[in-house]
């Protein structure tokens, strides 16, 4: 996907230093120095126009929250987004910041066990067999989120795709991980509103089509939580 971004982009998003991270990489293993407190980081790898990171960041101001895109413009967009979500729900945008980087090298930006939790909302299914690789799910991808996330540690997968749902639960079974709230049409009754939802799943949603939903524990801590909870239905 190519965007084009407006004139003076760049300019604009560098003015913007206290939303907007455009060389994250300085900031590898300090960034609870970056929002000024030791809280909770979750970050959205592709956040697309912001939509989601956004909203999920101004209704929970005890979390501190990154979205990362690789593009000029989906930065602005998502810095107009957090604006608007801001203007809409109130507080500041201090629990938020908006980074530009390519996903691939993501261990450069974070430490390890410097996150919580991990969303991936509608990422590129790349289709075909030989892109295999390039999706976010892909054991290489995976084995990186594991090493930056801490003993809380969560991922959190949605997709409209089938064949990528299908691929991702045979990865991260591949890799000995727990998943659980799996589900194949997350609003087969009814819009699930205690989850926020991204600008693809609103309009994927309104046509009726399923939305794939999972989350992976990685973590110790919430994986002992986990299995202690299983015990206890039995």
């Amino acid at each position: 996907m190519r965007l084009r971004g407006r004139k003076g982009i760049r300019e604009a998003l560098e003015g913007q230093p206290e939303l907007v991270i455009l060389e994250p990489e300085q900031f590898k293993g300090r960034w609870s120095e970056v929002f000024g407190n030791d809280r909770p980081i979750h970050v959205e790898l592709g956040m697309g126009k912001g939509q989601f990171i956004s909203q999920l960041s101004a209704l929970n101001p005890q979390i501190n929250y990154i979205g990362i895109d690789m593009y000029d413009e989906l930065i602005r967009r998502g810095s107009e987004k957090a604006q608007l979500s801001r203007e809409e729900h109130g507080g500041d945008l201090s629990n938020l910041r908006l980074v530009r980087y390519n996903i691939e090298s993501i261990e450069n930006v974070f430490d390890s066990r410097e996150l919580e939790r991990i969303y991936l909302n509608f990422s590129d299914p790349w289709p075909k067999k030989k892109h295999a690789r390039r999706r976010l799910t892909h054991a290489n991808f995976v084995n990186k989120y594991q090493e930056i996330l801490n003993e809380n540690g969560e991922i959190h997968f949605k997709t409209d795709s089938r064949s990528l749902f299908e691929f991702s639960l045979n990865s991260f079974a591949d890799l000995g991980l727990r998943m659980r709230n799996i589900s194949l049409d997350l609003h087969a009754e009814e819009l699930r509103t205690d989850l926020v939802m991204t600008e693809y799943e609103t309009k994927f949603s309104q046509k009726g089509m399923p939305i794939h939903r999972l989350e992976v524990v990685i973590g110790e801590h919430v994986l002992a939580e986990h299995l202690e909870q299983l015990k206890k239905q039995m």
